[in-house]
């Protein structure tokens, strides 16, 4: 028979073994656990990088229409019926613009608004699209203009002509009183004594007009708006 010693020490080896056992179950329960956790954590990144490269390729794809979109607005809609840049060419225009500066002409302020005496204004004289005057109005429809002596008569009285560079010279139109129609305007060059204007070819209609002169952007040094 076992003494009370051994049986002792019996149940003491026994408790042991049992809390062996379950510290080791507990181990393999949190092993598990974690396990688990990260085989879970590594299929949310998984998951969330495919979502990801979807909604790249979505924003992607939304960024390239926008700039498209851009683009042909910038090069087709603009230009036509915004905002245009040209070039003067020739001296007419002295000294107020010059040979090779750049304008922006605005194209807006016409579809609203109606044409200012003393205005910079583009047209299409003929029926050439490509070849574009610059000049200045000074007869305004309904009005009767006349060149008289190098003074302008606007309804038989003078008008301030603080831009000409030299004498108005009387050409075949408006050398006698000249009453403007309704869609007409009387334009000049400020360099007469080289410029093709409204005494060469006659009244412009404002549906020739393209835009309004308003910001010389080269040369840089004379960056900034074309006063009238």
């Amino acid at each position: 028979m076992m003494s009370e010693q051994e049986l002792e020490l019996g149940e003491n080896q026994e408790l042991e073994e049992k809390n062996e056992t379950e510290e080791k179950n507990g181990e393999k329960e949190q092993k598990d656990k974690k396990d688990n956790k990260d085989k879970k954590d590594n299929k949310d990144k998984k998951d969330n990088k495919e979502k990801e490269e979807v909604f790249n390729w979505k924003s992607f794809l939304l960024e390239f229409v926008v700039y498209a979109v851009l683009i042909y607005l910038c090069i087709n809609v603009v230009p036509k019926y915004v905002i245009q840049r040209t070039v003067v060419q020739g001296e007419s225009m002295e000294s107020t613009l010059h040979n090779g500066e750049s304008l922006l002409i605005d194209k807006i302020s016409y579809r609203f608004g109606k044409p200012k005496r003393y205005d910079i204004v583009t047209f299409q004289p003929f029926k050439d699209e490509n070849e574009l005057y610059v000049k200045r109005i000074y007869g305004l429809p309904g009005e009767t203009i006349e060149i008289e002596d190098g003074k302008i008569l606007i309804n038989g009285e003078a008008v301030d002509d603080p831009y000409a560079k030299n004498f108005t010279e009387e050409e075949d139109y408006a050398s006698e009183p000249l009453t403007l129609k309704d869609d007409e305007y009387f334009v000049l060059g400020d360099n007469r004594m080289v410029s093709s204007d409204s005494r060469a070819i006659g009244p412009v209609k404002k549906k020739k007009f393209r835009g309004r002169a308003f910001l010389r952007i080269w040369p840089l040094k004379k960056f900034g708006t074309i006063h009238k």
